[in-house]
């Protein structure tokens, strides 16, 4: 199996993620990595922090020559900003003599719909900063590089992720199903908020100005997809092995996610089954693993648990950031008062940066499927056994 560990603080000296299940022999691309560090901290809204960091992932262990050796993968992913932040987040019990940076004083009080006061109920803190430095989204960078990995493992079975945001408040894309793969892979890598339809980006951005000149912040929703997904990864068998259970656990997650679909998503409550369920024909495109045609995918390439080979469209929606500069009420935890919720630098709208965890996310869960179908400790090992699936599911399907 695939699996991963991450490590750090939002303020810290880094995060450090460990990767363990990649098979020995596949090549690391780490310039790639860079790309979707990279690509995580662009959007329009975002905030000044990603004006500082420049993320770049440097292996520690796991990768020689290029290749993977079959080892834990070792990633370390420094934090610029922790120049700035050494007098608060020093891990001596004294605060070294030669640390720079400003003395911050405790939080104390908690923000609305963040971890702060739930971490602080839990494990009993005094200073409300061990919740937030580890709670934040900053962890996600971790996610992106262990993605990045697990993106191009995917490649070698053929499949290929991209994502673009559907919603931000009441600028909505009307059908982000008839947006093709191709369509999404088209978006320009500068577009501000990598939404496929620019008449309706620009009443995205239109909603996040609003916002920001309110002192308040704005949630949306993208859609990840994948192309090229093999069939069978997954199975109906058991529960928590179906597939659209693992990814949506993996999407839900990432900070500030709380809903996802896959398909059409909560839109199936709404109509009768013959305006759900995706029919099954003869023919097929020429490069589709099984050879029937499906002339919707309502489904989301997911039936029962399990990959039918169409592209697969998973939705992520995200809430409002926690984090707002006119901050709503709070309780000040040492006086028990009123008080206004702490102010941390924050972002107005992070929905494409969400969009790119959010691939990292649906990456790490079908390479472990893939790894899971068609095993092997090498590459050449697991190519090989896809191969011959392919092979065997185009003989079942050879009229008799």
């Amino acid at each position: 199996m695939l699996r991963f560990l991450t490590a750090g603080e939002s303020h810290g000296k880094a995060l450090v993620t460990i990767i363990e299940g990649v098979p020995a022999g596949l090549a690391i691309d780490i310039d790639a990595l860079t790309t979707d560090l990279r690509r995580r901290q662009t959007g329009y809204g975002r905030g000044r922090r990603m004006l500082i960091e420049s993320d770049r992932a440097e292996p520690l262990s796991g990768i020689r020559h290029g290749l993977t050796t079959g080892g834990p993968i070792a990633l370390l992913i420094p934090n610029k900003d922790w120049e700035n932040w050494q007098r608060t987040m020093y891990s001596e019990p004294e605060m070294p003599a030669n640390a720079v940076g400003a003395d911050r004083t405790a939080v104390t009080r908690p923000r609305p719909g963040h971890a702060d006061l739930a971490g602080f109920v839990k494990y009993g803190h005094e200073d409300m900063r061990n919740v937030l430095e580890r709670a934040s989204a900053r962890e996600t960078a971790a996610r992106v590089a262990v993605g990045a990995i697990a993106r191009q493992l995917l490649r070698s079975v053929g499949a290929e992720i991209v994502s673009h945001v559907v919603r931000i408040g009441s600028a909505v894309v009307v059908d982000p199903l008839a947006i093709t793969f191709d369509q999404i892979r088209a978006i320009a890598d500068d577009a501000p908020l990598h939404c496929a339809d620019a008449d309706v980006e620009r009443r995205m951005i239109a909603e996040i100005d609003a916002a920001r000149d309110a002192g308040d912040t704005m949630g949306g929703t993208f859609e990840v997809v994948v192309h090229g997904v093999p069939p069978g990864l997954g199975s109906y068998v058991h529960w928590d092995r179906k597939l659209d259970g693992r990814l949506a656990q993996a999407l839900m997650s990432i900070p500030a996610i709380k809903a996802v679909g896959i398909g059409r998503g909560p839109a199936v409550a709404e109509v009768p089954g013959s305006r759900v369920h995706d029919e099954i024909l003869p023919g097929s495109p020429t490069d589709a693993p099984i050879p029937l045609a499906r002339p919707t995918n309502n489904a989301g390439g997911l039936e029962g648990g399990v990959t039918n080979g169409q592209d697969l469209r998973v939705t992520g929606y995200m809430k409002p950031i926690s984090t707002l500069m006119k901050p709503l009420r709070s309780v000040d935890l040492t006086t028990m008062t009123v008080s206004p919720a702490a102010i941390e630098r924050s972002d107005v709208c992070a929905v494409p940066a969400a969009a790119v965890v959010g691939e990292a996310m649906v990456a790490i869960v079908l390479a472990d499927a893939v790894i899971e179908k068609f095993g092997g400790d090498s590459i050449e090992e697991m190519v090989a056994n896809w191969t011959a699936f392919r092979s065997r599911i185009a003989q079942r399907f050879v009229p008799s």
